[in-house]
């Protein structure tokens, strides 16, 4: 997956977190919209604010910030980028939220359905992950023998 961040003409001074549509298509949980979500650091969440003055937007207190394709947060839910970043996958140009963390923001969008739908994704993914090795061969050989 390639995130060209160059058209915002901006030198970030943190790899911006992707999140969202986006991050759920790299963990291969289902296809991606056409926008793009990431989450920056307050230092550049102001600087990109300055330049794009006229593309500013404020969700219930969790400031961004949409150009182009781009839908660039301070915060989502209150939680910020050091919050959010923590276990991410650095990339050249970014960093993918962990999927952990893309869990817990998915969670807490629950209300509407498209975010229950994909909750039930992410979890049968968390739940492949972990059980990838697991023979049940033997389990299910003892569930027929009772």
């Amino acid at each position: 997956m390639n995130i060209d961040l160059s058209k915002l003409n901006y030198s970030f001074k943190n790899k911006p977190l992707l999140v969202g549509g986006k991050a759920k298509e790299y963990y291969e949980i289902r296809k991606s919209g056409e926008d793009t979500d990431l989450i920056v650091s307050t230092e550049d969440y102001e600087a990109l604010s300055k330049m794009y003055p006229s593309n500013l937007k404020d969700l219930w207190g969790d400031f961004g910030i949409v150009v182009y394709e781009f839908e660039i947060w301070k915060t989502i839910c209150q939680f910020d980028y050091d919050y959010l970043s923590d276990g991410a996958i650095e990339m050249k140009d970014y960093k993918i939220i962990s999927l952990e963390k893309l869990l817990f923001l998915t969670a807490l969008a629950i209300k509407k359905q498209k975010y229950l739908d994909d909750l039930y994704l992410i979890v049968d993914k968390v739940l492949k992950l972990k059980y990838k090795d697991f023979d049940d061969s033997k389990y299910r050989a003892l569930e027929s023998s009772k």
